[in-house]
């Protein structure tokens, strides 16, 4: 039988980006994309980010995460996933540690500090930007990626252009505009999303700076589409505004979902993301899944 059958697994949102979060601490099983999108293919089952906690792998860390885009592709970061794997790590009765109010966990992109301030509201450290163009990374040298030659549409009149690039562990692409709303982002996204110059893919951002301490943000998720909420994409609009001198260093970000907080800190240059999870329902992974998979 699959190693995943049956297995407890938690629905959550963070402010309507879904997530599901999986418990395999203890176990040395690896969900592969197949498996990733079998889940997420289920009744019921669909994610936009699959949060698989393993045991840790660093000393004073308390989990090891991967992270799973609905296409089963790997995502070294998911600001929203993450705040969810924080509620479950601290308040679920089957997942918890016990007393812990602040966690270390670890990802492809590094450690990720993770603490309550509220019953359901959380704070994660995502750690400094990476704005070099081989660490983002982009497929040709550019010496200033806040502005990137980059365009879409007719060459004397393009629908976007001129995005900032700036990774946040997973790469995005972040378009100032007036409005985010009047694009037509499931159109635009898949061609940016595979564009050339993104080697391994990118999140589009569609940011519009309305006060120095408030944007508006729309993003088009690499491996999931449209969503309500990007945690990390939200990190990267604020860091593109300050790049652009278009906002300051905090600033609320309004997504579809909902808002976040995120602050761009000076003395040490990390990224704080502070919102909400919402807890959905628990299940048990059918076995039937991964009938195919073997």
């Amino acid at each position: 039988m699959n190693a995943l059958a049956n297995r407890r697994f938690l629905a959550m949102n963070g402010l309507g980006n879904e997530i599901t979060v999986l418990d395999l601490r203890g176990s040395r099983h690896v969900v592969s994309a197949a498996e990733a999108r079998a889940i997420a293919a289920a009744p019921g089952g669909h994610f936009d980010q699959l949060m698989v906690l393993h045991d840790p792998r660093t000393d004073g860390t308390d989990a090891y995460v991967r992270i799973y885009n609905t296409d089963g592709s790997a995502a070294g970061a998911c600001g929203n996933g993450t705040r969810c794997v924080a509620w479950a790590m601290t308040a679920d009765s089957a997942m918890a540690i016990p007393g812990r109010e602040r966690l270390l966990l670890e990802t492809k992109a590094g450690l990720l500090p993770a603490t309550r301030e509220a019953d359901l509201v959380f704070t994660v450290d995502m750690g400094a930007p990476r704005l070099a163009w081989d660490e983002i990374p982009l497929a040709e040298p550019f010496a200033d990626t806040s502005r990137i030659e980059l365009q879409i549409g007719p060459i004397d009149d393009p629908v976007l252009h001129t995005p900032c690039c700036v990774s946040m562990g997973n790469p995005h692409a972040v378009f100032f505009v007036d409005d985010p709303y009047r694009f037509n982002l499931a159109q635009i996204g898949p061609l940016l999303e595979n564009h050339p110059i993104f080697p391994d893919r990118a999140n589009i951002g569609l940011a519009a700076v309305t006060a120095p301490d408030h944007i508006e943000l729309r993003v088009w998720e690499r491996g999931a589409g449209i969503t309500q909420a990007c945690g990390s994409g939200a990190c990267a609009a604020l860091v593109a505004a300050v790049r652009r001198e278009l906002s300051d260093r905090k600033a609320t970000v309004s997504l579809p979902g909902g808002d976040l907080v995120i602050a761009w800190r000076e003395s040490d240059g990390h990224v704080l993301m502070t919102g909400p999870v919402t807890f959905e329902r628990e299940g048990r992974l059918d076995p039937a899944l991964f009938g195919a998979l073997g």
